[in-house]
C-alpha cells in the first residue's frame, strides 16, 4: 500500500509550537520555585512574548494551514464537529479542526494576557516587570493578582486541556496529532486534493527573520522601559 504525505505544518510553525511548550513549562516551574529562579522566569516570559508576536505575524504570512484565514471559527461548525458530523472533504481533515482553531485563539489570548500582566507585576520583594514602574499602583496590584492567581490557573488548565485533547484524539478519534507537529506532514493511504504549505529554505529563513525582529522589539522594550 502506497503512503502519501501532504505538508500541513511548515517548519517555523512547528518550532513555534515546541518552543512555546518548553517556555510555558519553564515559566510554571520557575514561578513555583521563586527566588533566584525568577531571573529565568522573566527571561522565559520575554521569550513567550516574542513567540506570541511571531505567531500573530505568521498567522498572516506563514504556511497555508498556519494562517488565521484557514481557522474554522464558525460556532455552527464547532457544534457539528462536536456532534461528529464533520465534513469528509480533503481540505477539512487538514489544519486545525474547529475546536483546535478556537484552542489556538484561546491559547494566544490567555498566554498573551498572562505575559502582559507579568510586565506590570511587582512582588514588592525583588522581582518587578519592566512596566511596573511606569503604571499606577492600582494597575500594578491588579496585574500581580491576576498573574499569580487566575492567570496562572488558566495557563495550567490550558496545558491540561491540550494534553487531554491529544489523548482524546489518539484513543477516541484514532488520530495521533503529535507526529504531524514533528515532521509537518499528514500521512495517509490516499493523495489529498488540497493546498500544501510551503516549507523550503526560504520559509525557514523568513520565519527566523520574523522571530528575530519580534525578539528585538521585545528586547528594545525591556531595555527602554525597564532600565
Amino acid at each position: 500500500m502506497s503512503i502519501h504525505k501532504h505538508r500541513v505544518w511548515d517548519g517555523p510553525t512547528r518550532v513555534f509550537h515546541w518552543a512555546l511548550a518548553v517556555a510555558i513549562v519553564a515559566l510554571i516551574v520557575s514561578g513555583n520555585i521563586g527566588g533566584n529562579a525568577m531571573v529565568w522566569h522573566m527571561r522565559a516570559g520575554y521569550l513567550v512574548l516574542s513567540l506570541l508576536m511571531f505567531r500573530v505575524v505568521w498567522g498572516f504570512v506563514g504556511g497555508h494551514w498556519s494562517r488565521f484565514s484557514q481557522f474554522r471559527l464558525s460556532p455552527a461548525g464547532v457544534v457539528r464537529y462536536l456532534r461528529g458530523n464533520q465534513s469528509t472533504r480533503d481540505s477539512d481533515i487538514l489544519g486545525h479542526s474547529p475546536t483546535g482553531s478556537w484552542s489556538v485563539v484561546g491559547l494566544l489570548a490567555v498566554v498573551g494576557a498572562q505575559a502582559t500582566a507579568g510586565l506590570f507585576s511587582d512582588d514588592d520583594i525583588a522581582t518587578a516587570g519592566p512596566l511596573a514602574a511606569h503604571a499606577p499602583s492600582a494597575i500594578v496590584d491588579a496585574a500581580g493578582a491576576y498573574h499569580t492567581g487566575p492567570g496562572k490557573l488558566l495557563i495550567i488548565a490550558l496545558v491540561a486541556l491540550h494534553l487531554g485533547a491529544i489523548v482524546f484524539y489518539a484513543f477516541k478519534r484514532k488520530r495521533n496529532l503529535l507526529p504531524a507537529m514533528l515532521h509537518g506532514d499528514h500521512v495517509g493511504a490516499s493523495a489529498i486534493d488540497a493546498p500544501a504549505s510551503r516549507d523550503g529554505l526560504w520559509v525557514w529563513l523568513s520565519g527566523a527573520a520574523v522571530w528575530v525582529l519580534c525578539a528585538a522589539l521585545v528586547a528594545w522594550g525591556v531595555a527602554r522601559f525597564g532600565g
